[in-house]
């Protein structure tokens, strides 16, 4: 067995495949022994790679494309695909039929404070109406659990949320209006390293592949409620019925890749939303901050 370190930034819903793969053994069954640290703060993670305090992580493709862009030379590179469709969904106060986002020039928003990306896209999605997401009532700074009680009080309109915050939202009388997913594919979540990591731990990275691989299969083929059978002592306080109704409604909207290969139009996607909005000064490109060969070889 060879032992690496793997990051996660945080706990979320839409990380499932992975707590998925550490409980069902897929990484294990390659021979790969990990050992997985909650960093907090998302930032974090890309220090504790360049140290070597950390092997790996996952998160959004954003930190490497932001990296690439401030430094042609950044070591890092993304790889393997998970999340390659948006996990936000835009919930109000009971049914909205027939919703469209520019609506939202009517509304009072509540949006992500925890990361940046689902703001990035939903305000790139806007520009492409013609809409200026600086006209809008946002309310910028709070968080997804403060927006949620806001939006339910009547403070706020409707409310930017990810999972479970959505689903426990709907069951207090909340209803979804809009999910992000339906912008197409936008790349939320992969590994990355730096390429040096990814040459001197080769067999170690490519039982990684080779276990998402194995997990995907699986993950698309069960139930929600095996997958939150399976997954449920990575959310010891949240509701199994939640937890199951959170997967099924991220299984529906397809945003958990079928295969690790990381799709192009995903990333320039979310490099375009970056660009669009101001977040980095130039787009770096997919084969600056995306590794092909080593699913490649992985999946050969």
């Amino acid at each position: 067995m060879t032992p690496l370190t793997l990051q996660e930034p945080f706990r979320a819903v839409f990380y499932t495949p992975f707590y998925a793969a550490l409980a069902r053994g897929d990484f294990a069954r390659q021979g790969v022994e990990v050992r997985l640290i909650t960093v907090g703060e998302p930032d974090r993670a890309v220090a504790n790679l360049l140290s070597g305090a950390a092997d790996l992580a996952w998160s959004g493709p954003m930190r490497v494309i932001r990296d690439h862009a401030a430094d042609p030379a950044s070591p890092l590179v993304s790889f393997g695909g998970v999340v390659m469709r948006d996990p936000f969904l835009l919930v109000g106060r009971g049914m909205r039929p027939g919703f469209k986002l520019p609506d939202l020039a009517a509304l009072r928003l509540g949006v992500v404070s925890e990361v940046p990306t689902p703001w990035w896209c939903l305000q790139q999605d806007l520009l492409g109406l013609g809409l200026d997401p600086a006209r809008l009532a946002v309310r910028e700074g709070a968080t997804m659990a403060a927006n949620m009680a806001a939006m339910l009080a009547g403070e706020i309109d409707v409310a930017q949320l990810f999972e479970p915050f959505a689903s426990q939202a709907v069951a207090a009388g909340g209803a979804i209006w809009h999910a992000q997913a339906s912008r197409g594919p936008t790349s939320y979540t992969a590994f990355y390293a730096t390429r040096a990591l990814l040459a001197d731990k080769r067999p170690a990275m490519l039982g990684m592949v080779r276990g998402l691989a194995a997990m995907q299969a699986w993950l698309h083929a069960t139930p929600a409620e095996g997958v939150a059978a399976v997954v449920a002592d990575h959310f010891p306080d949240l509701d199994r019925g939640v937890l199951a109704t959170a997967i099924g409604r991220y299984l529906d909207l397809g945003i958990w890749a079928r295969d690790p290969v990381f799709p192009q139009a995903a990333f320039e996607a979310l490099e375009g939303a970056m660009a669009g909005v101001g977040a980095i000064p130039r787009r770096p490109g997919f084969a600056a901050c995306v590794d092909t060969a080593v699913v490649a070889e992985a999946l050969a």
